[in-house]
């Protein structure tokens, strides 16, 4: 019996749920292409994060901590490729001729899963926090992969719709825009809350 279920539950679901450059992403992505489209950006969330808690459980926390200064290059690489996907956001238009099936592919939100400091971060935090070292390290580990990636795809689905229902209330071209600026916005304060608490 895993004794820390329930305390492993509350911080995945506080880690996947709340605003972060996933979900951003996912509510965007959900707004301008729909669910069908958006599939490979949850598909490349969810299975990124679970392989970061993966390489995590096999001793990325031990990386760390002997070689801090990785910390600052990933936050470095994240904050840059965050800036990247904010312009690109910014100047998505409706109105231009040239389709865009989908702004971000599968291979592009696995990839990021590396680089992305709070995903990073909470891969590391939920290894520490929830699997003892020990006879039972290998169960723990897969219990905290298990959450983990459910509470991944779960939330990044559920950002998505978010997005998706929000298109709903609205066809103008304007709130479109605005609703794109928007995202741009908060993928630009990710980046400043990032150097503010790591």
């Amino acid at each position: 019996m895993y004794p820390s279920l329930l305390p492993l539950i509350f911080f995945s679901v506080a880690a996947a749920f709340t605003p972060g450059p996933n979900n951003i992403l996912g509510s965007y992505s959900g707004f301008n292409f729909g669910i069908k489209k958006s599939l490979p950006l949850i598909m490349g969330v969810a299975f990124g994060y679970t392989s970061v808690v993966i390489l995590s459980a096999a001793g990325l926390n031990f990386i760390f901590n002997a070689y801090p200064y990785l910390k600052t290059i990933i936050k470095i690489l994240g904050s840059i490729f965050l800036i990247y996907l904010a312009y690109k956001i910014a100047l998505y238009n409706e109105l231009q001729e040239k389709k865009i099936k989908n702004p971000v592919k599968f291979y592009d939100t696995f990839i990021f899963q590396f680089v992305n400091p709070k995903g990073v971060f909470a891969a590391i935090t939920a290894i520490s926090l929830f699997v003892e070292l020990g006879s039972n390290y290998l169960f723990h580990s897969s219990i905290v992969i298990g959450v983990s990636f459910f509470c991944a795809i779960t939330s990044i689905t559920s950002w998505c719709l978010l997005g998706k229902f929000l298109r709903r209330f609205s066809e103008n071209k304007k709130f479109i825009q605005a609703f794109n600026y928007t995202m741009s916005f908060s993928l630009v304060v990710c980046v400043i809350l990032i150097y503010l608490k790591i």
